[in-house]
């Protein structure tokens, strides 16, 4: 016999909502929020999380539909909600103490208790010794401590995360997920919205919208089981892993693939047996072996399958011309703001058509590495190189050389997509029909045509990638800087972003990229790991997975789990560095 389930705290049934005369952006939707439990929320841009979790919390209604938020409507339950935004939703000029007491009186906490819970919450998120400083001086992974310490400024019932672990480094994903699952220890509801389909695959419960509308919900084996069998892993093969991805992709009866290192993993349509290990290569042997389902594999399953494997960008690039001097260089790259030391002693080389990863926590020292190399911070020492152009003598020829996506969406979101491609095209130096021509093409590309004349800061987060993106190339640059381009971004979006990226590389380009998406790190051809301004470890990813099972004794590791324990050997080996 079951034992029976809570009562929800929070419950919806046939929630509707609609702007405009457009599709509605919940249809029908049902969902239960039960105490002593995690509930996930996952779905692609624009699926409809943000909306239901902003209905839940009461800042908005819904069209139709019945709403039950501990046993009344939200309005009279708000005292028991905590709600942390997508975006950091805190005050950066404040520090960490004062925005927890502006929060605590925006929540009418009583001032007797004031004490008392701020040195809980500084406790429980590790913030006590940084509660001077502002907010907007934190890393990531604190700014989401922050916002979590002042969704918690009255214990809550109902806990509504919206997408918490985005732009976060997995060290600090883990800590957060680790807070949060005490709070339902605690008897709290937790609503967690995410992109990151590992963190899905540990809740108890998964609701999966898409276009608003209700696909799976259960717990994450279910989804998982439906697929068992038909996930293959390719290994043992002479060619370039991108080639073997490429036409995988481009068959029939594969509808999701990603790079494992030196491996290809492949998900097989419903109904089709794997390919025969000689038509994945060209003829060529290789090794096809079951791997065990993963809940994103189900995810792109239920989606009705990934992007192909070519990619039209790729396909109308130009070729980048063979070069044996290395497309990017680092020698000894040092970068102090007084006498902090952001970035010291980096030292590597990238060769014509590789992808290289500068991976790390949040304020190891990644983005400064990226900003020196880019031309858009000075070196205190050392010396750097892009397609042969030195960056301290002829900066503005190496940045010519370049195109670069930003950590945040930088383009201009008060201009539309149309004025934001003509104005890049001028940076570029593309004018008259140079111009016109490349503007063109990258509106058909990314499909930008039906959005030319919408405001850049308004497009879906997927959307704004594929700009970012087409302003990035459309000068057809010999290398790419790529700093964490897909934060935030759903898998299926991300998936499209590197079909081009892969394509790119066989045309020559050459990418350096910075990413917390672990398995993004597996298209790498070669990492280095920065933590607390020091590379720690490099090599290829397969190098930092086998290092770290000669670690850990763990065998298979995954790159988030090298990742933690190379840092974690760092740490042990009390290396010299700076305070977070």
């Amino acid at each position: 016999m079951t034992a029976r389930q809570p009562l929800p705290v929070a419950s919806a049934e046939g929630l509707v909502k609609r702007f405009g005369a457009g599709p509605a952006a919940l249809d029908q939707v049902s969902i239960a929020i039960r105490p002593w439990q995690m509930t996930g929320l996952v779905g692609p841009d624009g699926a409809g999380k943000t909306t239901l979790i902003r209905i839940l919390a009461g800042l908005m209604t819904a069209d139709a539909g019945t709403l039950d938020i501990l046993g009344g409507a939200p309005i009279d339950a708000l005292e028991d909600i905590g709600y942390m935004p997508q975006r950091f939703g805190l005050y950066e000029d404040l520090s960490v103490l004062e925005n927890l007491t502006l929060y605590a009186e925006l929540r009418a906490l009583p001032k007797a208790e004031h004490d008392a819970t701020f040195d809980r919450l500084l406790t429980f998120t590790d913030l006590k010794r940084f509660q001077s400083r502002p907010a907007g001086k934190l890393s990531g992974g604190m700014k989401q401590k922050l916002g979590l310490a002042c969704a918690l400024v009255r214990t809550p019932k109902l806990l509504l995360l919206d997408e918490p672990g985005v732009g976060v480094d997995p060290i600090s994903r883990r800590e957060l997920w680790s807070m949060v699952s005490d709070l339902t220890e605690e008897g709290i509801g937790v609503l967690w919205s995410t992109a990151y389909l590992d963190e899905a695959e540990n809740c108890d419960i998964v609701y999966l919208l898409n276009d608003g509308k209700l696909l799976f919900e259960g717990p994450p084996e279910a989804l998982t089981d439906g697929i068992e069998g038909r996930v293959i892993k390719v290994t043992d093969f002479d060619d370039n892993r991108r080639h073997v991805l490429t036409r995988a992709l481009d068959r029939s009866d594969v509808i999701d693939g990603t790079l494992q290192g030196r491996a290809v993993r492949l998900l097989v349509k419903e109904g089709c047996a794997p390919p025969d290990r000689t038509v994945l290569n060209e003829g060529e042997q290789t090794r096809v072996s079951q791997a065990s389902a993963r809940f994103e594999d189900g995810f792109i399953d239920i989606l009705g399958g990934g992007p192909t494997g070519t990619s039209q960008l790729a396909q109308n690039y130009r070729e980048i011309p063979v070069s044996d001097a290395p497309a990017i260089s680092a020698n000894g790259l040092t970068k102090k703001f007084g006498d902090f030391t952001a970035a010291e002693d980096m030292n590597f080389t990238v060769g014509r058509g590789q992808i290289f990863g500068l991976l790390g926590p949040n304020g190891a020292g990644k983005s400064t590495c990226f900003k020196m190399l880019c031309g858009l911070l000075t070196p205190t020492s050392g010396t750097g190189a892009v397609a042969g152009k030195d960056i301290r003598r002829a900066a503005a020829h190496a940045r010519s050389s370049l195109g670069y996506m930003a950590q945040k969406f930088s383009l201009y979101g008060d201009l539309s997509v149309a004025q934001n491609l003509a104005f890049f095209a001028g940076v570029y130096n593309l004018g008259g029909a140079a111009a016109k021509a490349a503007i063109g093409q990258m509106t058909e590309l990314f499909n930008l045509g039906d959005r030319l004349n919408v405001n850049a800061g308004t497009l879906p987060l997927g959307f704004k990638q594929r700009l970012a993106l087409a302003c990035a190339v459309m000068h057809q640059p010999p290398v790419l800087f790529l700093d964490e381009p897909t934060s935030g971004v759903d898998p299926v979006a991300r998936r499209e972003f590197w079909t081009h990226i892969n394509g790119l590389v066989e045309k020559g380009v050459t990418v350096l990229v910075t990413t917390h998406f672990m398995d993004e790190a597996e298209y790498c051809d070669s990492v280095t790991l920065i933590y607390r301004a020091r590379q720690i470890a490099s090599g290829s990813p397969d190098d930092l997975k086998a290092e770290a099972a000669r670690i850990t004794g763990a065998g298979d590791p995954t790159m988030e789990d090298a990742f933690i324990a190379l840092i974690e050997r760092s740490e042990q080996s009390n290396a010299p560095g700076l305070a977070a």
